[in-house]
């Protein structure tokens, strides 16, 4: 497998399991990032990035499945959402090299996406072409640094443990102010506006969270699995120690950056 499918390889897990550790917060994420990107019937519309569909199915709420298309680099979550979402034409594909026609939808939406391609401007640039002019392109990614409890907690533990750990508010690209705006405006984008969305998501144990990460999805969870046992342990009591040892239900919240932009008139 190349590099440039690398933000695919972490995600190379069963539907279940994903929705399970990333799916509870999308799964809201989606109403608001779809409000944002002003999804409404009679739009065609693109969710690029789609995962097991937790967006998808907001989409498809809103403008039902004829108008909505799915593209996703990791085969199982193109099965998962092909199966749960049926007349939705998913295919399989990267952000960089969309398989659909140019000029073929009035919006594209990007959730948690842009983390992981291999060549941004490569896909603004795949947003432009596959809208039809005056088309609206939204982009949201998780602000790693400040807002994503569930995954600063971790890294933070991680790193306590492991000063090594591949901390994500480190390795990933657009966790802060106007990094998407500033791509979408490179690629031609007008009328280009900013906002963060929140979410929350309610655990009923420690353990449930835990085992999210034992499930090994994206970076946090593939660096959980790759420790040894004992390094293991040690960020699960570190974990565990951060979060105030809760003996009970509790809830996480965080904060997407999100960004759109008008597509202009054909040249």
């Amino acid at each position: 497998m190349t590099d440039e499918v690398e933000g695919a390889r972490q995600f190379r897990v069963d539907g279940p399991a994903y929705d399970r550790f990333m799916g509870r917060y999308s799964r809201p994420l989606a109403r608001a990032f779809a409000d944002f990107a002003g999804v409404a019937a009679g739009l065609d519309v693109l969710d690029v990035g789609c995962g097991t569909g937790a967006l998808t199915g907001e989409l498809v709420a809103r403008v039902g499945p004829g108008g909505v298309r799915a593209v996703d680099p990791s085969e199982p979550f193109v099965t998962a959402c092909s199966d749960r979402h049926p007349g939705v034409e998913v295919r399989l594909g990267r952000a960089e090299a969309i398989p659909f026609a140019d000029g073929s939808v009035d919006r594209v939406l990007a959730q948690l996406v842009l983390h992981f391609v291999s060549d941004p401007s490569e896909v603004a640039r795949e947003f432009v072409r596959v809208l039809r002019p005056h088309g609206v392109a939204a982009a949201c990614v998780w602000d790693f640094a400040r807002g994503m409890q569930m995954l600063r907690m971790f890294w933070d533990a991680a790193l306590a443990v492991r000063p090594d750990a591949p901390d994500e508010a480190r390795t990933r690209r657009f966790g802060g102010p106007g990094e998407i705006a500033a791509l979408f405006d490179a690629a031609g984008f007008v009328e280009i506006e900013e906002a963060e969305l929140a979410v929350e998501s309610r655990y009923e144990d420690f353990d449930e969270l835990w085992d999210g990460f034992l499930a090994g999805v994206g970076p946090a969870g593939a660096f959980c699995v790759s420790l040894g046992d004992d390094d293991r342990v040690a960020v699960r009591d570190e974990l565990f120690s951060r979060l105030g040892e809760p003996t009970g239900s509790f809830a996480l919240g965080a904060v997407v950056r999100a960004a759109r932009g008008r597509r202009g008139g054909y040249s």
